[in-house]
């Protein structure tokens, strides 16, 4: 399922495209996704000037003239296809490759800038567990898929003490906490690993025990506040990079993936220099967890 990074690079991929553009068309080829389509869609979004293109958590949000926000979630394998007349992109890095099957194009919109050269913005899901939703501006924060999101992992709100206070108390497994979107928004499996390693905390700790007294820090809070700040924005950066040399063509994927330090990676020697462990998996809630025993305590 695409992370925080990955939604990241798609919103950047989309808002050169869609900001400041009026919406002319929009295409629906099936009634629902995961959930219902909106009632009255097409004619809520037709006419409209889209805004902004923002993301919460893993949420785009296209916000557009006079109100209306259209909330969107790219679910286990959904993405946009950028088509215009000089080629087509994915905008976005993924470790699987995007479907750009036209039996799965499920949303289209059509979209004019003012240069008379209209781009197509077609939202393709082949599994349909991602979705769309509509919500009022002044209520957005409110919508029942957004309300209660926690502190984003991104810029300096989130620090050691935030950490320590969030985490305080909770017996549940450290990454367990990591992955409650209630705390911490936005952060999924693979990026939960890393930091993980990087902090060279064990998945398996329990949450409260990084925790100071209240107000204050400590720590291994600090080293896991610092190493989830690192590997969200150098994931972000991996795939910019890779979405602003590709931006004409079918898609290429970034390349983050191949800094992965220990997931997906089970079997084979810490990457630590100074660590003689080898990288385990197990499964916690369902997911598989990637991890040294060595060298994360």
């Amino acid at each position: 399922m695409p992370e925080l990074p990955e939604v990241e690079t798609v919103r950047r991929g989309l808002q050169p495209v869609m900001e400041g553009t009026r919406i002319v068309k929009v295409e629906t080829r099936r009634p629902d996704l995961r959930f219902p389509l909106p009632e009255r869609l097409v004619e809520t979004l037709t006419g409209r000037h889209v805004t902004a293109i923002g993301r919460r958590a893993k949420y785009l949000m296209m916000h557009l003239e006079g109100g209306p926000v259209l909330i969107c979630h790219l679910g286990m394998s959904g993405s946009f296809r950028i088509e215009e007349p000089d080629g087509s992109s994915t905008p976005g890095v993924f470790h699987h490759e995007r479907s750009k099957l036209a039996a799965h194009d499920h949303v289209v919109f059509t979209v004019e800038n003012g240069s008379g050269r209209p781009s197509r913005i077609v939202f393709n899901d082949p599994r349909r567990f991602g979705f769309m939703l509509l919500s009022d501006e002044a209520s957005l924060d409110e919508h029942p898929m957004l309300a209660g999101l926690g502190t984003e992992p991104t810029g300096n709100a989130l620090g050691g003490a935030l950490i320590s206070d969030l985490f305080r108390d909770r017996a549940m497994p450290l990454k367990a906490a990591l992955l409650d979107q209630r705390l911490i928004a936005g952060v999924g499996n693979i990026y939960a690993c890393e930091a993980l390693w990087r902090a060279k905390l064990s998945p398996r700790r329990a949450a409260g025990s990084i925790a100071a007294k209240p107000g204050k820090t400590s720590q291994r809070a600090e080293r896991l506040a610092k190493a989830l700040r690192e590997v969200i924005a150098e994931a972000i950066v991996a795939g910019g990079s890779s979405l602003r040399d590709h931006i004409r063509t079918d898609g290429s994927l970034g390349y983050f993936q191949h800094r992965f330090k220990v997931y997906d990676r089970e079997g084979e020697p810490c990457p630590r220099y100074e660590c003689s462990g080898v990288i385990a998996r197990m499964m916690q809630g369902g997911r598989s967890t990637f991890y040294c025993p060595v060298c994360q305590r």
